[in-house]
């Protein structure tokens, strides 16, 4: 039987056409096991409470576990460095973070290159730092924390989840703006820091919201401002720190990235269900009692934000003359 050139012009369409279609028939399997969602700091803090969060969220769309694995130490390196060595077949997702930002300039003997060896996925949440104190501390404003820490030189400890987070470089910023002397006390993680705060052990702490509010509004901690250039409705009455310190800003912001070469049919599908999250009222509920702004977008606009956020704390360190080896 003789074939018209047509007819194989046809089937030799459709056999392309059916070839296009197997990475999608692929990531339709997915998953075939638990995904993972490393955590590069101790349970209890921001990072782990959102990835928690959202995990459980994903686990319900997919019909698999996330798994939440915290590797604390090294600023959140420990955890990077694992993500980034990970196999890129999408069962492996790091909780991005600020500091994965800041520690590109921060850290000079990094084994990695977060924006090169990371694809972006999605925008969780971005989120005010908020300026913190035990209630021991007498000040109860910025403007009176400035007026006791000058008077106290040297006995004024500052603690943060570690070195190269946004809670420490948020610290770093109002020192050098205001000329106050702190010692900085870094911890690993905020859920260590905050237990040592409540205690006494340090006096003061430029947390992400979303771990500290409930210890707020417990009356375990006193808030003197927040970080962001407006307030926070979370916090009715409390102030800006720019409000006293002119020019002042800084926020935290938390997503999922992946290792290179993740399928980009598997970074789409998250990116959705991650989107799919802000259409929730129970999940923008739980976020805003957290006091967290949606971050909605493709995995490019999440690129974009690390992009920017790697290039504003680098001159911050750089002008700070700040480094970690």
């Amino acid at each position: 039987m003789r074939l018209s050139v047509g007819l194989l012009v046809r089937a030799f369409l459709a056999l392309i056409f059916a070839a296009t279609l197997v990475p999608a028939a692929q990531a339709l399997d997915y998953p075939t096991r638990q995904p993972r969602i490393i955590v590069g700091y101790p349970p209890g803090g921001s990072t782990d409470i959102l990835a928690r969060l959202f995990g459980n969220w994903l686990g319900q769309k997919l019909g698999q576990n996330f798994i939440i694995e915290n590797r604390p130490g090294a600023g959140n390196n420990i955890g990077t460095d694992a993500a980034v060595k990970a196999a890129p077949d999408g069962y492996t997702f790091l909780l991005a973070n600020p500091a994965n930002t800041i520690n590109a300039t921060l850290y000079k003997h990094l084994t990695f290159d977060f924006l090169r060896d990371t694809v972006p996925v999605a925008g969780f949440v971005r989120v005010p730092n908020v300026m913190e104190v035990n209630p021991d501390v007498p000040a109860k404003t910025v403007k009176e924390f400035i007026a006791y820490a000058k008077a106290n030189p040297g006995k004024v400890n500052m603690a943060s989840s570690g070195n190269g987070t946004s809670i420490h470089l948020s610290g770093m910023l109002f020192i050098a703006m205001t000329g106050v002397q702190m010692q900085h006390v870094p911890y690993k993680g905020s859920a260590p820091a905050l237990i040592d705060l409540m205690a006494g052990q340090v006096q003061v702490m430029f947390d992400n919201l979303p771990s500290s509010i409930g210890h707020i509004q417990g009356g375990k901690l006193r808030a003197l401002a927040v970080t962001t250039a407006v307030p926070s409705p979370d916090l009715p009455g409390v102030p800006t720190v720019g409000e006293t310190v002119p020019g002042y800003e800084a926020s935290a912001f938390f997503g999922l990235s992946a290792p290179k070469g993740t399928p980009k049919e598997i970074v789409d599908l998250i990116n959705k269900y991650v989107n799919e999250a802000f259409r929730d009222p129970q999940m923008l509920d739980n976020l805003k009692k957290l006091g967290g702004i949606p971050m909605p977008g493709t995995a490019a606009d999440f690129g974009k934000v690390l992009e920017d956020e790697t290039a504003k704390w680098r001159k911050v360190v750089l002008d700070g003359n700040l480094s970690v080896e």
